[in-house]
C-alpha cells in the first residue's frame, strides 16, 4: 500500500492537481476553493491560520543571480491554498497592504510614467480583483501610506532630494486625495542635520513606514537610514518617543514595519523587523525613562523584552504584526516567505511567496492594533527559530511557477482547469484519469493525516 500512494503522491508532483484558479482576466473573480495545488507554496502547517494572509511580492530576487522579477499580491486562505495573485500590469515594486474594514485592501506600489518613478495608491476589492478608486501622484518611491478615512491619505515620503537647490523634503504628511492638497506636513530636516543618516542629496532618510496610532493624534514612523522608530504628535509636531539612534545598531538596523503596542499597564511597547540584523525585536519603555533618548540595555530606556532569530533563520525580514491571539505574523524577504510564529519561536503557519516579500497583512481581522506584548504573555527573552521547512531554491522556483501560473499566464480560466491538465497530459481520458487518482490520493492523505495529528 505504501508503494502505491508513493507512486500517486509523484504523479501529483509531476502533473499537478484539477483546482480552479483565479486567471488574471477581466472576468476573473476571487474564490474561497483551494486555487492551484499550494504543496509547492506550504511550508509548515500545524494549524489553521485565523483568515486570509495577503502578502505584497516586491518583485526581485538575488539567488542565482539580482534579478527584476514580477510584483504582485497574493491571498493564502488558512492552510495556505492559494486565494487569488494579482498582478498589475503598471506596478514597478509592490509596497504596503493594509485591510479596510469592509474588506477592501488599500495599496501602495511605486509605478513608472515617461521614465519617472511615481507613487499609486490603490483602494482594491479582493472579491472581484478590482480597483475601487486609484491615484497617482508624484512622489518618487513612497514604501508605505495609510488611508485615513476615504478622502485622507497619510505618507511617508522618501526620495525627495533636490540636489540642485541643495535640499531634501523628506517627511510625513496628509494628503487630501480629492482635493490633491497637502493637509498637514511634518519634515525630517526641521528634527536632524543633514549628516545623520544616508546621502542628504539622495536617499537621505529612506522613511518606510507611518501609522497613525493613539486613534490618530501621533503617527509612528521609521526613518531606515537613522536605524531609529520615533512618535511625533500631529498637534504639536514633537517627537514624543524615539527608539534607537542613528548608527547604533545593537539596538535598531534598517528596521522595517514597526508596530505600537501598550501593554496591559500602559507602558509603550515597539514591536520592530530589525531588518539588516536579521532579527524580530520588542522593546518596553522603562517606567519614568526618557522617551526621546533612543537608548536600550540595562541602562538605557528602552528594555528589550523579546528577540526572535538571527541571521541563522531570518534574511532581511521587513515585516512583524503581533496578532490577537499573541502570535506574530512575519515577512521573512529575502526568504520569500511568511511565517506565523508562537512567542516561544515555534513556527505553526509557513507559506512561500517569491520573489522578496515586503509587507503581509491578516485578514479580516487586520493587525494595525495588535494584540498582547510579550511582557503581558510573560514570554520575555530570546528564542530562537524552531519548526520551519526552510525551504531550498529548488522548491522555491516550484513555488514560483505555481504562482505564476496562478495569475493566468498560459492557463485556461478556471471553468477549463480540466482542460488545462488534458493539454498538460496529451489527451482528455488522461486527464480525467489523473483527476481520479488526485482524489483518491487525497482520501489517502486526510485519513493519514488523521492518524498522526
Amino acid at each position: 500500500m505504501s508503494r502505491f500512494v508513493v507512486a500517486l503522491l509523484a504523479l501529483c508532483l509531476l502533473v499537478g492537481p484539477v483546482t480552479p484558479v483565479v486567471a488574471q482576466d477581466s472576468n476573473a473573480t476571487a474564490t474561497d476553493e483551494p486555487t492551484p495545488e499550494l504543496g509547492a507554496c506550504v511550508g509548515t502547517m500545524t494549524e489553521p491560520a485565523n483568515g486570509v494572509t495577503v502578502v505584497s511580492v516586491q518583485g526581485a530576487r538575488f539567488r542565482p543571480e539580482v534579478k527584476k522579477t514580477t510584483a504582485r499580491l497574493v491571498a493564502f486562505g488558512p492552510r495556505g491554498n492559494v486565494r487569488w495573485v494579482h498582478e498589475p500590469e503598471d506596478v514597478v515594486w509592490s509596497y504596503d497592504v493594509d485591510p479596510l474594514p469592509n474588506g477592501d485592501l488599500f495599496l501602495t506600489a511605486t509605478i513608472r510614467e515617461n521614465g519617472q518613478g511615481k507613487t499609486k495608491f490603490v483602494r482594491f476589492d479582493p472579491e472581484d480583483q478590482s480597483s475601487v478608486w486609484s491615484m497617482t501622484v508624484d512622489y518618487h518611491d513612497t514604501h508605505d501610506a495609510d488611508l485615513l478615512g476615504d478622502h485622507r491619505i497619510a505618507v511617508a515620503e522618501m526620495r525627495d532630494a533636490d540636489p540642485a537647490n541643495g535640499t531634501n523634503d523628506d517627511g510625513l504628511l496628509v494628503l487630501n486625495r480629492t482635493s490633491g492638497e497637502v493637509e498637514w506636513e511634518w519634515r525630517f530636516d526641521e528634527h536632524y542635520p543633514p549628516g545623520a543618516g544616508g546621502n542628504y542629496s539622495d536617499d537621505w532618510t529612506h522613511v518606510n513606514d507611518i501609522d497613525p496610532v493613539r486613534g490618530g493624534d501621533a503617527f509612528l514612523a521609521s526613518p531606515r537610514n537613522l536605524d531609529q522608530v520615533i512618535l511625533v504628535n500631529r498637534s504639536t509636531g514633537e517627537i514624543e518617543s524615539r527608539l534607537g539612534r542613528d548608527d547604533r545598531r545593537r539596538v535598531l538596523y534598517e528596521q522595517h514595519n514597526p508596530q505600537y503596542l501598550e501593554s496591559d499597564a500602559g507602558r509603550q511597547t515597539m514591536l520592530v523587523a530589525d531588518s539588516e540584523n536579521d532579527r524580530i525585536v520588542e522593546y518596553e519603555l522603562r517606567e519614568g525613562a526618557n522617551a526621546t533618548a533612543g537608548t536600550a540595555g540595562s541602562n538605557g530606556a528602552w528594555r528589550r523584552t523579546w528577540t526572535l532569530g538571527s541571521a541563522e533563520s531570518f534574511d532581511w525580514p521587513r515585516d512583524a504584526d503581533r496578532l490577537a491571539d499573541g502570535n506574530t505574523l512575519v515577512g521573512d524577504s529575502r526568504h520569500n516567505r511568511v511565517l506565523e510564529v508562537t512567542p516561544e519561536g515555534e513556527v505553526v503557519w509557513e507559506v512561500y511567496a517569491p520573489w522578496l516579500v515586503y509587507d503581509v497583512a491578516r485578514v479580516p481581522n487586520g493587525n494595525e492594533d495588535g494584540g498582547p506584548t510579550i511582557a503581558d504573555q510573560d514570554v520575555t527573552g530570546d528564542y530562537d527559530l524552531t519548526g520551519d521547512a526552510a525551504f531550498d531554491l529548488d522548491r522555491q522556483e516550484a513555488c514560483a511557477e505555481t504562482l505564476d501560473e496562478a495569475a493566468g499566464r498560459g492557463l485556461f480560466a478556471s471553468s477549463d482547469a480540466v482542460g488545462r491538465v488534458a493539454e498538460r497530459a496529451g489527451s482528455l481520458p488522461v486527464a480525467v484519469g489523473i483527476a481520479v487518482v488526485l482524489l483518491v490520493t487525497g482520501l489517502v492523505a486526510y485519513r493519514f493525516r488523521d492518524r498522526v495529528r
